[in-house]
């Protein structure tokens, strides 16, 4: 019982935070699904890009500060066309695209990596 107790104080722990760094931008990847199209997209943190019809802002790319070749980070607002909503705002992980993605018909976007100057 005592070995049961423990284990389940050892599930309900809190993982611990990975400390990151701030990268000078990043690289994305974007498929077009009707065409086949796909682009890789390096972009600075705060600037944007038009692809197809996708306009896509890149706040911020963040690696494992151990690590800097370990992981990306990357916080992305897409916007699709001219539609005031954003189809995607979140942070996307380079090494688990599918753990937050972008659900849209026609476009696939995920980080691949961070950049620096």
């Amino acid at each position: 019982m005592r070995s049961f107790i423990l284990t389940l104080a050892l599930l309900a722990a809190p993982a611990a935070a990975q400390e990151t760094a701030t990268a000078s931008g990043g690289v994305f990847r974007v498929l077009d699904k009707t065409t086949g199209a796909i682009v890789d997209v390096e972009l600075a943190n705060g600037d944007s890009r038009r692809v197809g019809h996708l306009t896509i802002y890149l706040g911020e790319c963040r690696f494992p500060a151990a690590n800097a070749s370990g992981d990306a980070f990357e916080w992305l607002t897409i916007l699709y066309q001219d539609e005031p909503d954003p189809v995607f705002q979140g942070w996307m992980i380079a090494s688990a695209p599918a753990l937050n993605a972008m659900d849209h018909p026609r476009y696939d976007v995920w980080a691949l990596r961070c950049t620096s100057a």
